[in-house]
């Protein structure tokens, strides 16, 4: 099999160029996972049986954030993952559906991803994740090729690149390849529970020339000690220049030069499933930002996409038509 964009079984993709217009496109860097959703009411019954609704979808956060960004406008959205071969076909067809150019590579060792979301199907919606991160991981410098960023004018990296030696050095990589080009990166930490494993400083010192750092609140608190959201956001606005912490039903902040600049609100919404609502909120915003938005405007406009998130289940928009 032969990916969207020009990734072979195991190979490096190519640029994916389409003759898009340089430096409008937006490339995602970042995990493809077969998410499995279980919505159960009450507390799960150890042991025995708990009723649940079950449905098998495609996710992953880097892949989210790709589909809600081309959901929300933008017209060039790419993206660099890592695949098994037992779900690469039915997940280049999910990307394309949602008007993304996938660059899958697909691995012959390992399986695709898959992730159980328990999700409770209380008014919180609040979900539980057992993670195989699968052939995600092991997405590393060799996958990389600085062609991918002819046309781009925004690199996003999934945070949750930073949890594997293969991967890791992948950031590194295009890091240094953005920079080169001047293309400004932005990036989500992605889960708080890995960046404790990982650790704070450790975490900073790898995205050290990062331009965006989307951060939720437990991942701004973690990653500064501090247990004041606003404070976190404005401490870690002093490492990276622009800070947008998404604080789910309060909101977002926008920090910059150790001040929080704004604080946009929530749009009210009936939550089913919080599942990838951090996702649409960062697709939506790059896709404001690409289309010339300021970071205020955008963050309105990923809180609108969280809203609608939370409103179904899965992580991904609806398919356009």
């Amino acid at each position: 099999m032969t990916a969207a964009g020009g990734a072979g079984r195991g190979g490096r993709p190519g640029s994916g160029s389409t003759g898009a217009e340089v430096g409008r496109g937006l490339l995602v860097v970042g995990d493809v996972i077969t998410d499995v959703v279980a919505r159960h009411r009450g507390p799960l019954a150890a042991g025995t049986d708990t009723a649940a609704s079950i449905r098998t979808v495609a996710g992953g956060a880097g892949a989210n954030v790709a589909c809600w960004a081309a959901h929300r406008g933008a017209a060039d959205v790419r993206l660099l993952g890592r695949v098994g071969a037992d779900a690469a076909a039915w997940h280049e067809r999910e990307l394309v559906a949602q008007g993304v150019r996938p660059q899958l590579v697909v691995d012959p060792l390992a399986p695709t991803g898959t992730v159980i979301c328990m999700v409770d199907g209380g008014a919180s919606a609040e979900r539980t994740f057992l993670t195989d991160s699968g052939a995600s991981v092991r997405l590393g410098p060799a996958d990389w090729s600085d062609a991918l960023l002819d046309g781009v004018a925004r690199l996003h990296l999934s945070g949750y690149l930073l949890f594997s030696d293969p991967s890791r050095a992948l950031v590194t990589v295009a890091l240094e390849a953005a920079r080169a080009r001047g293309v400004p990166v932005s990036l989500d930490p992605a889960s708080a529970g890995f960046l404790a494993e990982l650790g704070p400083k450790r975490f900073l010192e790898l995205v050290e020339g990062v331009d965006v750092l989307l951060p939720s609140r437990d991942e701004a608190c973690l990653l500064t000690g501090l247990a004041d959201a606003s404070e976190a956001a404005a401490e870690l606005s002093l490492r990276v220049p622009l800070v947008v912490a998404k604080q789910g039903h309060e909101g977002a902040l926008v920090a910059r030069s150790g001040k929080v600049s704004a604080h946009v609100p929530a749009v009210p919404a009936t939550a089913r499933d919080t599942t990838g609502a951090g996702d649409a909120f960062t697709g939506a915003f790059l896709a404001a930002l690409l289309a010339g938005a300021g970071p205020e405007h955008a963050a309105a406009e990923g809180c609108r996409a969280g809203a609608r998130a939370v409103e179904q289940v899965g992580g991904r928009p609806p398919v356009p038509g």
